[in-house]
C-alpha cells in the first residue's frame, strides 16, 4: 500500500470512528432518558389515552385482549417517548459530525432550518393531541350504535394515536422542506405558487392514506398540511428574494 492510500485510509478511519462515537452517545442518550421514564411509564399512558377516556361512557374503560398488553404498551409509549425527547440532541450529534464539511454559508442557513424542524415536529405532535384527537375520538364515539359499548384495546389504541403524531409531526416539517426546495433551485416559489390546486389534491391525498376513513380525520391533516405549504412558500419569498439587476444595457 502506498502512503497516499494510507493517508486516504486514515481520515476514513477515523471519521468511522467518530460516527460509532456519536451513535454510542445518542443511544445512550435515549437510555438513559428511558430508563428515567420507565417509573412514570403508566403514568404517561394514562396522559395519551386521556383524549378518548374522557369520552368513553360512563361505567366504561379500555381493555387489553393480550395479556402482556398491560405491560408492553406503557413500555413502549415510555420508549418512543424517550426517542423524541433524546432527538435535539441526537440531531446535535448528527450536525457535530457534518459540519466540518459544511461551507459557511451552509451552516448559516442549516442551524435554523435544524431548529425550526425540531420545533415544528413537536408543534404537530401536540396540534394531535390538544386538536384532532378529541374531535377524531368524540366523533369516533358519538356514531356508534345504541347497543354497542366502547371499550377499546390498549395496544390498538397506542398503535393508533402513535401513527397520528408521526403524520402531524411530519407534516408540520412541510415549510422546511419547502424552503428546502427552494433554496436549492430545484423548484422556484412562483412555480410551486401556479400548482396550487395540484397541491391541495395532494394535501388530501395524503389525509386519506394517513389517517381514518372518515372527511374529518383527512380534513384536519389535509387543512394544516396546505397552510403550511402557504407558509412555506410566504418564507422562501421573505428569506430569498431574487437579486434584481439594475444595471442597463
Amino acid at each position: 500500500m502506498s502512503t497516499e492510500d494510507k493517508d486516504q485510509e486514515q481520515p476514513l478511519i477515523s471519521h468511522l470512528v467518530e460516527l460509532r462515537q456519536r451513535l454510542m452517545r445518542s443511544v445512550l442518550a435515549v437510555l438513559l432518558i428511558f430508563l428515567a421514564l420507565f417509573y412514570f411509564a403508566n403514568d404517561l399512558y394514562l396522559f395519551v389515552s386521556a383524549p378518548l377516556t374522557a369520552l368513553l361512557p360512563e361505567g366504561t374503560s379500555m381493555i387489553a385482549t393480550d395479556v402482556t398488553s398491560p405491560f408492553f404498551a406503557p413500555f413502549k409509549l415510555a420508549l418512543v417517548v424517550s426517542l423524541g425527547l433524546a432527538m435535539p440532541y441526537i440531531l446535535h450529534q448528527a450536525w457535530s459530525f457534518i459540519a466540518p464539511g459544511l461551507y459557511s454559508n451552509e451552516k448559516k442557513l442549516a442551524i435554523p432550518l435544524l431548529l425550526s424542524s425540531v420545533v415544528l415536529f413537536y408543534a404537530g405532535i401536540a396540534f394531535a393531541y390538544f386538536v384532532v384527537f378529541p374531535l377524531i375520538f368524540g366523533f369516533f364515539t358519538s356514531v356508534g350504535p345504541d347497543n354497542v359499548e366502547v371499550m377499546t384495546d390498549i395496544s390498538s389504541y397506542l398503535n393508533f394515536v402513535l401513527k397520528l403524531f408521526f403524520a402531524f409531526g411530519i407534516t408540520f416539517e412541510i415549510p422546511i422542506a419547502t424552503l428546502l426546495l427552494i433554496r436549492s433551485g430545484v423548484v422556484s416559489a412562483d412555480s410551486l405558487a401556479s400548482k396550487r390546486a395540484y397541491v391541495v389534491v395532494i394535501c388530501f391525498i395524503f389525509g386519506m392514506l394517513l389517517t381514518p376513513p372518515d372527511i374529518i380525520s383527512q380534513s384536519l391533516l389535509a387543512i394544516p398540511m396546505w397552510l403550511l405549504f402557504e407558509l412555506g412558500l410566504f418564507m422562501s419569498r421573505l428569506l430569498f428574494k431574487p437579486v434584481v439587476d439594475d444595471e442597463r444595457s
